[in-house]
């Protein structure tokens, strides 16, 4: 992967055992790097995306809950997140979203 530009991804949660396994799964994705972990939702919207976007206007910015809170979901596109998953729907969907993100890049 020459010259092609990595995307970096912020990770949010508070189970510390899913966080790890799933930076560790993004991180051996080719072009993908978790750039920082946010340890629950609230750390994620009120600094980290918000923080993020403002400084890799390119990074790509997909929040993971398994909280089904319509208040929620809101502030976290509110915040500047390009897309929300559920965790029921999390590794086949994430990778294929965070490849479609980097193909267009």
């Amino acid at each position: 992967m020459l010259n092609e530009a990595r995307i970096t991804v912020l990770l949010a949660g508070d189970d510390e055992g899913f966080l790890t396994s799933l930076r560790e799964l993004v991180d051996r994705q080719p072009g993908l790097h978790v750039v920082a972990v946010a340890r629950n939702a609230i750390e994620a919207i009120d600094a980290a995306i918000a923080r993020l976007r403002r400084d890799h206007t390119s990074l790509c910015l997909i929040a993971l809950t398994g909280d089904d809170d319509p208040g929620l979901h809101r502030a976290v596109r509110q915040a500047g997140a390009d897309a929300l998953l559920d965790k029921g729907e999390m590794v086949g969907l994430l990778i294929d979203r965070l490849t479609k993100v980097r193909a267009v890049r």
